[in-house]
């Protein structure tokens, strides 16, 4: 049974948050006064000599109506990473408890882990990069505080299957993080629609992807009201800028946009996987539901990565066992998916 009261760290539980004025004022202020700004203006744009909304109330909504949910139910943060962060120091005491990963997956699990001197159980994938019964018996008896669940993983680019992820949901009794950065190339509804069926699901997406806005830094959660107000509680006071917060808006108003972009990568996807197929020196291309294709290669993987730099390409040498001799390639252009083919193809 899940209780989030008893799961928060009991220091969190009682603290009191830091708490600006603007947190208290809602509405258009006629003088500002209490944050100490340059009311003069700023050396750049006049309009960023003040503090940004430390609560977001504008992107939240914009984002809450476009996906279905109160404004209540969103997280924003500088990034996923942030969120992370956030979400093992909420949970888990440190030199105590434990979170748990499913690699090869996302490192910054693994880095969240270290940082806060927490515990990372690793339960690995299969062969086939999903859950098998033996893993998902050994999550199920754990005693983590938050499971991380990548989903399109990363680097391997496949969906983890729902049914596995609904038997966590329904038997795990700390936070299962659904982590949706790549959810947008793939063909399966979000769980964000099952929000309200379980109060320990937190979904995670982000704007660095689809969206093509990697520069501004600005992830999202979505959780129940309760655990989104915890978040709420340890954040920085003013975690997302200005600036971003602009940028994001612009993005949410111009959804036409991320669509025709989201669609022209998935058909670039296609593209590329059958160009890479008729390379002699490809042995496997992985099935993906991201934006990348992990491609395993017949002769020494260093070599092909070697080679790629010397051209100038950069690519992704995953460094986790179970993708051994193989290297992740996102979908670029239609020119930079044409240039690394005929790298790849000029290899000796």
């Amino acid at each position: 049974m899940f209780d989030l009261e008893s799961l928060i760290r009991p220091n969190v539980r009682v603290m009191k948050p830091y708490s600006s004025a603007r947190d208290e004022f809602q509405g258009e202020a006629r003088v500002m006064l209490d944050a100490n700004e340059n009311s003069l203006g700023s050396a750049g744009p006049a309009e960023f000599n003040r503090y940004p909304d430390p609560q977001q109330r504008a992107v939240k909504q914009a984002l809450g109506a476009l996906k279905g949910i109160a404004p209540e139910q969103v997280f924003l943060s500088n990034g996923s990473d942030e969120v992370i962060d956030l979400l093992v120091r909420l949970v888990a005491r440190p030199g105590q408890d434990s979170i748990l990963s499913t690699p090869p997956t996302f490192g910054m699990y693994e880095v969240a882990a270290a940082l806060n001197d927490v515990t990372l159980e690793r339960v690995p994938l299969d062969a086939d990069y999903q859950l098998s019964p033996d893993a998902l018996t050994q999550i199920l008896a754990s005693k983590a505080k938050i499971v991380f669940l990548c989903s399109p993983n990363n680097p391997t680019g496949n969906l983890l299957r729902t049914a596995d992820i609904e038997q966590i949901l329904r038997g795990f009794p700390g936070l299962v993080v659904v982590d949706e950065a790549y959810a947008d190339f793939a063909d399966q509804p979000s769980w964000l629609t099952r929000l309200g069926e379980f109060a320990n699901l937190v979904v995670l997406q982000t704007f660095s992807k689809a969206w093509g806005l990697a520069g501004i830094r600005l992830g999202m959660a979505f959780g129940s009201p309760e655990v989104i107000a915890y978040l709420n509680r340890i954040k920085m006071p003013y975690n997302v800028s200005e600036n971003t917060q602009r940028l994001a808006l612009a993005a949410l108003a111009d959804t036409s946009r991320f669509e025709a972009m989201r669609q022209e990568l998935l058909q670039s996807r296609v593209t590329l996987q059958a160009a890479l197929a008729e390379l002699p020196i490809v042995d496997h291309i992985f099935p993906s539901d991201a934006n990348f294709l992990l491609t395993r290669f017949r002769l020494d993987v260093g070599a092909v990565y070697q080679h790629l730099l010397s051209q100038g390409i950069v690519v992704r040498r995953p460094t986790q066992a179970a993708c051994a001799g193989s290297l992740r390639l996102t979908v670029g252009t239609a020119a930079e998916n044409d240039t690394l083919v005929a790298a790849l193809r000029a290899f000796v």
